[in-house]
């Protein structure tokens, strides 16, 4: 039976820009400057009617496999061990829309793709 395939669910309603999962991954992964497995993205200020919006996502890129060796040992991904606001989460693929659904809008899911 082929071993379960994971995901990453960000929940980016949470993220505090904090940087801590780009600098776990890129120090996981003994990445170059210009590299990186995870990148916090800043989106806005913008205006929404009377309203404000300022959001920062995670973004993971192709260099994230979810931590594959770390994992292998039993231990969760890097940025997931490391986000200070706890918007990672690492599970079964098959778990994440219920998830997803769980946590409401401002959501994404992440499936490397070298799994």
């Amino acid at each position: 039976m082929a071993d379960k395939q994971y995901a990453l669910i960000i929940d980016y309603k949470w993220c505090t820009n904090c940087h801590a999962c780009e600098v776990a991954g890129k120090y996981e992964l003994e990445l170059p400057e210009d590299e990186w497995c995870i990148k916090v993205n800043e989106i806005g200020p913008a205006k929404w009617g009377e309203d404000w919006q300022w959001d920062f996502m995670p973004v993971p890129s192709i260099r994230c496999d979810l931590c594959s060796e770390r994992i292998a040992s039993g231990k969760r991904p890097t940025c997931v061990q490391h986000c200070e606001a706890q918007c990672l989460e690492y599970v079964p693929l098959e778990d994440a829309p219920a998830r997803m659904l769980e946590l409401g809008a401002r959501t994404s899911v992440f499936v490397p793709t070298l799994q």
